[in-house]
């Protein structure tokens, strides 16, 4: 009889044991399942398929910080994305000598009524580069300065990756552009883009630090 419960006894052992044992595998087993899926989303996520293509980049450039982000304000991107390119450059606050300059030419209407136009737009700095009695001249000048201000608008809205290369102005004469991805430099007098693939409804435009000049 006391072997009999001795008997029963270490059996009775060994069956908690073995149940300690098949928990500790079962959580074990449950943890490998918990970290199993990790790997799977952690490569979907990094999955470069869903990834925007540079062309769709709103905009780029340090030069954008001075953007005001505010979707009410006329001058954001948002606001200029609605409008036509001079209107769009009126409530930028980069730009308000450009657009004293396109209205003393007297530019408005037909930069706004063009279909599909690339725009490289000087700053309010920009213009500050060229000596005031020079400045004040050119823009009591119509002749000159309309083809000034042409010789700043391409044909066609042209993307990051279609900029660099020589394109056909307005104004008559050819333009190059140099660089890629978010470098890239206007003309012999190597323009900075310091705001590019800025969208407005009629034009892509590129803010540039200095003023293009024509050859005489």
């Amino acid at each position: 009889m006391r072997a009999t419960k001795l008997t029963a006894l270490a059996a009775a052992t060994v069956f908690a044991i073995s149940l300690a044992a098949c928990g500790s595998d079962s959580d074990d087993s449950g943890n490998g399942a918990a970290a199993a899926p990790a790997p799977t989303m952690t490569s979907a996520a990094a999955a470069p398929s869903s990834a925007a293509p540079m062309d769709s980049m709103v905009n780029f450039g340090t030069g954008c910080a001075a953007v005001p982000t505010d979707p009410a304000n006329a001058g954001s991107f948002e606001a200029m994305g609605k409008v036509p390119v001079a209107t769009a450059a009126s409530g930028n606050p980069l730009l308000s000598t450009l657009v004293t300059a396109v209205k003393k030419a007297g530019l408005v209407d037909s930069l706004n009524s063009a279909e599909g136009i690339t725009v490289f737009a000087p700053t309010n700095d920009a213009f500050a580069k060229i000596p005031k009695a020079t400045l004040d001249k050119v823009l009591a000048d119509k002749k000159t300065l309309t083809s000034i201000l042409t010789y700043h608008v391409v044909p066609g809205k042209l993307t990051p990756t279609d900029l660099a290369g020589t394109h056909k102005t307005l104004q008559g004469q050819d333009l190059t552009v140099a660089g890629s991805g978010e470098s890239f430099t206007v003309g012999t007098d190597k323009a900075a883009v310091i705001c590019g693939n800025v969208q407005t409804a009629n034009a892509n435009v590129y803010i540039i630090d200095s003023v293009l000049m024509p050859k005489s």
